[in-house]
């Protein structure tokens, strides 16, 4: 408990640096909020620009400006949207549910895949399927996740037009819930997919690595000598200890998820935070972006500290309590 609580304090004491650095980085970019907003009324005089200024506080000193929206964030508020006119908060939860649903997809496909691959390569790592293993490693780490998801589209877009490839769901979709629920993970497949095979690959060389040197330790030859079943030695006793490190690099990567999930969302129209993210860069909706990174921000805190947690389920001897 001592130590949970611990890391949730430092995780509070990261996200303030976060939401203070986002802030003044953003403001200090070129662009000016009230001409865009002029803009979409067709064009301002001066004056008009003045009293857009003044209604969103952009007239105020940068550190006035910032002491205002900390004192804001602290009670919950993250401010309103040039553009919408809304709260941001529920702008942003109203886009939460699919982009967790997207990385969670996206993290679950990789996980599970790129484990199965790397133990089947560690039986044999001088046979085909490692080598096989190797390659589709290679190409999925270097190919960007937006050409992934252009080239999918491309392929069941055009050639093999058997999978949507825009939006969550069907636009005039008609059905119930069990319907509705199949519709969007037929649009859910090539978005997790694209997202999921550069973090794939690294899971699957990660777990070969892993395994090839857990089933050379001295207790799994122990095992096999007392003529424990082969499938038994692999995923019970060996797969047990070499999940540790993958663990490690799923929670430091979820970072990663949320980053790549914006290209995604935008190449496939997914309505998520990332898609969100997108419009307000390019309308210069400052509060918005800065609440959707202070949401991103709160979902990597929140993955490092259960991925924490989850050691002590992977193993019960490591002692989370005694770690810094």
């Amino acid at each position: 408990m001592v130590y949970l609580l611990r890391r949730l304090a430092f995780g509070v004491l990261l996200l303030a640096g976060v939401v203070i650095l986002n802030f003044l980085l953003i403001r200090l970019a070129p662009g000016d909020p009230a001409a865009v907003i002029a803009g979409e009324m067709g064009g301002a005089s001066q004056e008009v620009l003045a009293s857009i200024r003044e209604r969103y506080g952009l007239d105020k000193p940068l550190l006035v400006q910032l002491g205002i929206y900390l004192s804001n964030v602290v009670r919950g508020d993250l401010g309103e949207s040039y553009f919408f006119n809304r709260p941001v908060i529920d702008l942003i939860l109203s886009r939460l549910g699919p982009t967790i649903l997207l990385v969670m997809a996206a993290q679950l496909l990789a996980i599970v895949l790129g484990v199965f691959m790397g133990v089947l390569a560690s039986l044999k790592p001088q046979g085909f399927l490692s080598g096989f293993v190797a390659v589709i490693s290679t190409v999925g780490y270097a190919a960007p996740v937006f050409w992934t998801g252009m080239m999918l589209t491309i392929l069941f877009a055009s050639i093999f037009p058997i999978l949507p490839v825009e939006g969550m769901s069907s636009a005039r979709f008609r059905g119930g819930t069990f319907d509705y629920i199949l519709n969007v993970a037929r649009h859910l497949i090539l978005p997790a997919t694209t997202l999921g095979i550069i973090f794939l690959a690294q899971y699957a060389r990660l777990a070969r690595a892993a395994m090839i040197d857990v089933l050379g330790a001295d207790y799994v030859r122990t095992a096999r000598a007392k003529g424990v079943p082969e499938s038994r030695v692999v995923f019970k006793h060996a797969l047990r200890n070499a999940v540790l490190p993958i663990l490690t690099v799923a929670g430091l990567q979820f970072g990663n998820l949320i980053s790549g999930a914006l290209l995604v969302e935008t190449v496939f129209n997914w309505p998520g935070m990332g898609r969100l993210a997108f419009d307000s860069i390019l309308r210069r909706d400052y509060p918005v972006l800065l609440g959707v990174l202070f949401f991103s921000a709160m979902m990597v805190v929140l993955a490092n500290i259960l991925t924490d947690l989850s050691y002590r389920l992977a193993d019960p001897r490591i002692n989370t309590e005694g770690r810094s």
